[in-house]
């Protein structure tokens, strides 16, 4: 294998602009940044990835990002009652705050609670998707237990001109999307903006006619909860002669949903993130890149027209990252990172502030058809002390594209400030840090129609956290979590067949009265094959997804049944930048749960129109 270590590093936008422009030029294959914090091929990752891009999302016509991502190897969601309702990620098993999600290189997520909104992500306003299982925290510190996913806004391009394009969508439950942009961009400089809006008035979010119902969603409100968002994107940069650059990134998303409870029933959200990078070559081995960039989340509550509360949190982050060329096909990367978070309610917190400081170093070689990657990183939490944490991975290429891979991780997570001290008594200041160890063997190959993967893992985690039956956040001492995923893609004759597994043994192995149980909200069995022909002008295709049987508390005593949803989409390409696109979700108008007594929405259809000229 003839491979080269690409000696660029780049954080944020950086990093997006690099990745979009090797892909667009065509002569490199497809290129990643999230697995190492450093630009490789797919090929060369040593790490279970996927990759989701901007045709890929037209392709598949998402409603939202739980929409886009459900089904992927390793992961699932749990929703609590339909679109723009909260929305947790469950990768590879482990708890939902323990995936680190950044856009554009900006760790989000709320201080608070710890868990990323994938419910207020605009899906119109991403350009790609980078998944990246399995632990991370020797690279990017707390929280990077299960993997990271790093989200790329839209670009503009350095090809010349001045690109508009916009898109309406209409469907079922009154909704309505829209968005309008502009991009371009010369050879030395890109820019996007973008605006978008949504609507909906939504389903009843909880089920009623049962007793357990009110266990569940705490009233009774048999009426449509509502979803409508405003956001606006900004993603722009600039490119010297001599290698530097620089760029920026925006992204502020306005929300408001209602939902059914006792003491509030509406939320206005924000979630806003925004980040800025300079790299520079000082030596022709040697780049540096600084980044920094911060994270709102605020959520003011009402009870119908009254209000009752608020939730914010703010994280500012600072990165220095340093990649240095030290032999060929060597690289070294050494690099400090800050955060500083703030959490502020109207009850109060016990304490609302703590920072966080780490220092890691990893160490990318190859060898013939030897890859090897070292990584090791120590944190300095302000309030729960240092954290060392470290990984090693290793893989051979065969000469047919056939990879064999395997590595071991370790990571950890620190409680929130809501596990510790949120109001009304329900925290618990005691809980102790959860720490991991993983260890995956993974098959992989790649090379004309065809590519596939198969990748087998073990987690055990120490003083997990969750809540008892109570709602009461507690450590358990031991949770094991093994797991066998697969990929296979083929294009071949105008179709294009993927095809997803997950197997997951996600258990707790605490010595209490809940050892062997399964851990809450995690399907064991989950599959989807996404199937799709061009016909000329026209496309189409269709989704199904399996999920088996999963349960919404830690003693399995309220069990969440297995279902099977199928979607259908079309599109029509009438005119070179125009298109048609139409998908009927649900298509059985199956009923389930993700989480205990919440609806999920039946059949329904949208219909969308699309302008998107192509790149001069």
């Amino acid at each position: 294998m003839n491979k080269t270590l690409l000696s660029v590093a780049l954080l944020g936008c950086a990093s997006t602009a690099y990745a979009a422009d090797v892909n667009q030029a065509g002569n490199l294959p497809t290129v990643l940044v999230t697995a190492t914090r450093t630009a490789i091929t797919a090929e060369d990752a040593l790490a279970s990835v996927t990759i989701i891009t901007r045709a890929d999302i037209e392709r598949l016509q998402p409603l939202s990002v739980s929409d886009l991502l459900t089904g992927l190897p390793g992961v699932s969601f749990a929703n609590t009652g339909g679109y723009g309702q909260q929305t947790s990620l469950f990768l590879r098993g482990t708890n939902s705050a323990h995936t680190l999600v950044l856009i554009d290189g900006v760790r989000i997520g709320s201080v608070a609670n710890g868990l990323a909104a994938f419910e207020q992500l605009p899906v119109e306003q991403i350009e790609r998707i980078e998944i990246v299982r399995g632990p991370r925290s020797s690279l990017y510190g707390a929280d990077a237990i299960g993997g990271v996913i790093q989200i790329f806004t839209r670009h503009g391009s350095r090809d010349g001109g001045v690109l508009p394009s916009f898109s309406v969508t209409g469907g079922s439950e009154k909704l309505w999307r829209g968005q309008l942009g502009v991009s371009g961009g010369d050879g030395d400089a890109w820019y996007n903006l973008s605006v978008g809006r949504q609507n909906t008035r939504g389903i009843n979010s909880c089920k009623l006619g049962a007793a357990e119902a009110l266990a569940g969603c705490f009233t009774d409100e048999p009426d449509h909860d509502g979803y409508r968002n405003q956001n606006l994107a900004f993603n722009g940069g600039y490119r010297w002669n001599n290698g530097a650059q620089i760029s920026g990134n925006w992204l502020r998303s306005v929300g408001e949903v209602h939902f059914d409870g006792s003491y509030q029933n509406r939320s206005r959200t924000l979630q806003q993130t925004a980040g800025a990078a300079l790299s520079l070559e000082p030596a022709r081995a040697w780049k540096t890149t600084l980044s920094a960039g911060q994270n709102l989340d605020r959520y003011d509550n009402y009870e119908n027209l009254e209000f009752v509360g608020y939730s914010y949190s703010r994280r500012n982050q600072a990165s220095w990252q340093n990649d240095l060329s030290v032999a060929q096909n060597q690289l070294l990367t050494l690099g400090l990172d800050w955060q500083g978070e703030h959490v502020a309610s109207d009850t109060g917190y016990l304490a609302n502030r703590r920072n966080d400081t780490g220092g890691y170093a990893q160490y990318q070689g190859t060898f013939d058809r030897n890859e090897i990657a070292l990584s090791a990183r120590r944190d300095h939490n302000s309030q729960f002390g240092n954290h060392n944490t470290g990984a090693v991975a290793w893989g051979y290429h065969f000469a047919d594209g056939l990879k064999l891979s395997a590595s071991y991780g370790s990571a950890f997570h620190a409680p929130t400030f809501n596990d510790l001290y949120y109001p009304y008594g329900s925290g618990n200041p005691d809980l102790k840090p959860e720490k991991s160890r993983s260890a995956e063997l993974g098959l992989s190959q790649q090379g004309g129609p065809w590519h596939w993967s198969l990748n087998a893992y073990q987690t055990h985690i120490d003083q997990l956290i969750t809540l008892d039956t109570h709602y009461y956040p507690m450590n358990l001492s031991q949770a094991r979590i093994r797991g066998v995923e697969g990929q296979l893609g083929v294009k071949l004759d105008g179709w294009q067949l993927q095809g997803y597994l997950t197997w997951l043994q996600p258990r707790n192995d605490d010595d209490g009265p809940n050892d062997g149980k399964v851990l809450p909200r995690r399907p064991e069995r989950t599959a989807r094959v996404d199937l799709d022909r061009r016909i000329g002008t026209f496309g189409v295709g269709t989704t199904v997804y399996v999920a088996g049987r999963s349960y919404d508390d830690v003693a399995n005593t309220r069990r969440l049944g297995g279902y099977a949803t199928t979607d259908l989409r079309a599109s029509w390409h009438f005119e070179p930048a125009w298109q048609i696109e139409a998908r009927l979700a649900n298509v059985f108008d199956r009923d389930y749960e993700t989480v205990y007594y919440f609806n999920q929405p039946g059949r329904a259809w949208y219909l969308t129109l699309r302008y998107s000229p192509a790149t001069p």
